[in-house]
């Protein structure tokens, strides 16, 4: 047994100069190893090497420079595989054997044969010889890890087994055969599922790439292992990287032969059929390595992208798919200029992140996570900032503003597909788990989701005074704050009080009177029930469906002559003959009301259109609207109210 080991051995280490022997004697190296493949068809044999990977002389050594594979070749090689540029039409009498009377369908089968017979050599090379030398030395010096040295491989060794063992014997017993069983469809219909394991090694090449050049960088040992065996003259003088890529690339030139094979049978060969099936069967394994090439190159960009949020823990997450990235504006409840924010927009959640100043690894501080599932999108009419759009979720609502409304509707398109399909998977999921009946456990989601998702902050200035107490703020004694449930902008006194919030996984927050009431329960000290409303205290509903008329107005000249600021005035639905004056569009107290009963409507000064006046019985009102239109639309819902006419149905948008 040990002889025909050392008998096998010796055969197997033949074929390794193969791929040396398939040269012209005395040519000089090819850099690529797409090159490379012209002497595979050649059919040449020159003599007999000595020992393949023989340390080579000291000027042998300094000839052997590295080569590396980019991936942008990689990313070439995938397209290739896409577009069908390996399946070259085969040119009679460019292939081995031409002149002779041998029929063109051995030909191809015997071109098959040598360059298997080469291909077995790489891999040989591989799996045998920088495989097993690499383990040996980590082993042995400890200077790296034999994981390191198994993680470049991969499955290689499976690969080598499965064609040194059973495909290549299974060619060459076919084609000595070959008068006899002229066929060698039902061979590889046999053999060919197995080609699927190449995915693992594709996936993994990238990876292995990576590491590779790591180590040689920061191990000597690694480097010396490597450089002495890539300048033998087995090696060709190509570097490790290059002899890796062969088998990325050795299943399309199976695709390639077999077609011409397929094409040069006669239309009544006994092995058309199961050659045909053959080939499909290839094709099939092509578009498996094919996919894996694309998985590699999803996981790499996504990979960049954890890298560039600082690889935290809980993002990090191979199965993710990234939809989309970009810069939004983050409209501020505080600040007057929007912020600069970076999106990124995955299957199962959007994260908003900060860019960093200092850019010391990662690129951006992801501030906020908000879940995909339970998220809801929608567009802000905003005058003020145009292109808004709301993201609210379990763990936060952002107000953002995109810098073109192409770019708004992108984003709200790519966040309402990622819903989409988040509800549509809970749904077939719920499918899957419901009773007999029909019925689900889980208990239906209350109207009410007070607690249950973070709430739209009210901006700063859109209230002058508390939206609980009615109190105006100050900077000193009376600062605005918001609750954390409801999103109102309330003072100190009336959000001095703790809730636990589911959205924040429980954790107590800072909540208005009226939160905490409805969240916990508990009814508040007599001390601090609400007074009682008073006439001014009616909220001004700042949304313009519930009034009959709101915009900003200018109260000109008072009895000293002064103009006054800007004020939120509304005539609302349910109260259409009063006219209402806020200082802020959210506050729930007015500072002053007008009956516009009886009250005549003039114009006012000539010099400005935007300019009119209520008078009645000594009392003088003096308006500036923002816009001529605008003004007249006043005109028109004073008057009537002024009348007495009841709204009824809008005759038409009055609001700004």
């Amino acid at each position: 047994m040990e002889g025909a080991d050392e008998k096998k051995l010796a055969s197997v280490s033949n074929l390794v100069t193969v791929f040396e022997n398939s040269r012209n004697p005395g040519a000089a190296p090819r850099a690529h190893m797409l090159e490379e493949d012209e002497c595979y068809h050649s059919g040449c044999r020159p003599p007999q090497p000595p020992e393949p990977w023989e340390k080579p002389s000291l000027g042998e050594s300094l000839e052997s420079r590295p080569r590396t594979v980019s991936r942008r070749y990689l990313s070439s090689l995938k397209n290739k595989l896409s577009s069908g540029t390996w399946r070259k039409s085969y040119q009679p009498g460019t292939g081995p054997g031409s002149g002779t009377q041998e029929p063109e369908e051995k030909r191809i089968v015997q071109e098959l044969l040598e360059t298997e017979q080469a291909y077995v050599a790489r891999l040989y090379l591989l799996d045998q010889v920088f495989f097993q030398e690499l383990l040996k030395e980590a082993r042995s010096s400890k200077a790296f890890s034999e994981d390191v040295v198994k993680l470049i491989f991969s499955n290689i060794s499976s690969i080598y087994q499965f064609h040194s063992q059973f495909f290549l014997p299974e060619l060459q017993r076919r084609l000595d055969d070959w008068t006899a069983t002229p066929r060698i469809g039902d061979v590889i219909q046999k053999l060919a599922p197995f080609l699927k394991m190449y995915s693992e090694y594709v996936k993994n090449f990238e990876r292995a790439a990576d590491l590779l050049a790591t180590w040689t960088d920061k191990s000597p040992p690694f480097q010396e292992v490597i450089t002495r065996i890539q300048s033998s003259e087995a090696s060709s003088s190509l570097t490790l990287q290059h002899h890796m890529l062969e088998p990325v690339q050795r299943i399309p030139r199976y695709e390639l032969l077999l077609k011409e094979y397929v094409q040069k049978l006669p239309a009544q060969a006994p092995d058309r059929d199961d050659a045909q099936k053959a080939l499909d069967m290839i094709f099939s394994a092509a578009q498996h390595s094919n996919a894996a090439i694309t998985e590699m190159e999803r996981l790499q960009d996504l990979w960049e992208v954890y890298q560039r949020l600082g690889l935290e823990d809980d993002i990090v997450d191979p199965s993710n798919t990234l939809l989309r990235e970009g810069p939004v504006l983050k409209i501020s409840f505080r600040r007057n200029d929007p912020m600069e924010r970076y999106l990124f927009l995955f299957n199962n959640m959007l994260l908003y992140c900060v860019p960093r100043v200092i850019q010391v690894g990662a690129h951006f501080h992801v501030r906020t996570r908000i879940d995909v599932a339970g998220m809801k999108v929608r567009e802000l009419s905003d005058v003020e900032f145009p292109h808004a759009f709301l993201v609210s979720g379990k763990q936060r609502t952002l107000e953002l503003q995109a810098r073109s409304q192409e770019e708004m509707i992108s984003w709200l398109q790519a966040c309402q597909a990622a819903i989409d399909q988040i509800e549509k998977r809970n749904e077939t999921f719920k499918a899957a788990i419901q009773g007999p009946e029909g019925d689900t456990q889980e208990q239906e989601l209350q109207s009410e989701e007070l607690g249950l998702r973070a709430p739209q902050w009210v901006r700063d200035k859109m209230v002058t005074m508390c939206m609980r107490c009615q109190e105006p703020f100050n900077a000193l004694t009376r600062r605005r704050h918001h609750c954390r449930a409801c999103g109102y902008v309330v003072c100190a006194k009336c959000s001095d009080y703790r809730a636990k919030l589911k959205y924040d996984d429980n954790r107590p927050n800072r909540v208005c009177c009226n939160c905490y009431t409805f969240l916990t329960g508990n009814l508040l000290p007599d001390d601090k029930e609400d007074k009682r409303r008073g006439i001014l205290e009616k909220g001004s509903a700042a949304g313009y469906e519930q009034n009959l008329m709101c915009s900003f107005l200018q109260l000109l000249g008072d009895r000293w002559g002064r103009n006054g600021p800007r004020g939120w005035c509304v005539i609302p639905w349910d109260d259409p003959f009063v006219l209402y004056i806020y200082a802020a569009p959210q506050d729930m107290r007015a500072h002053t009301s007008i009956p516009l009963l009886g009250y005549q409507v003039t114009a006012g000064s000539q010099a400005d259109p935007r300019v009119f006046q209520l008078q009645q019985s000594g009392q003088l009102y003096t308006f500036k609207a923002e816009t001529k239109e605008l003004r007249g639309r006043w005109v028109k819902a004073v008057e009537r109210a002024a009348s007495g006419q009841s709204p009824g149905e809008p005759e038409g948008d009055l609001s700004d």
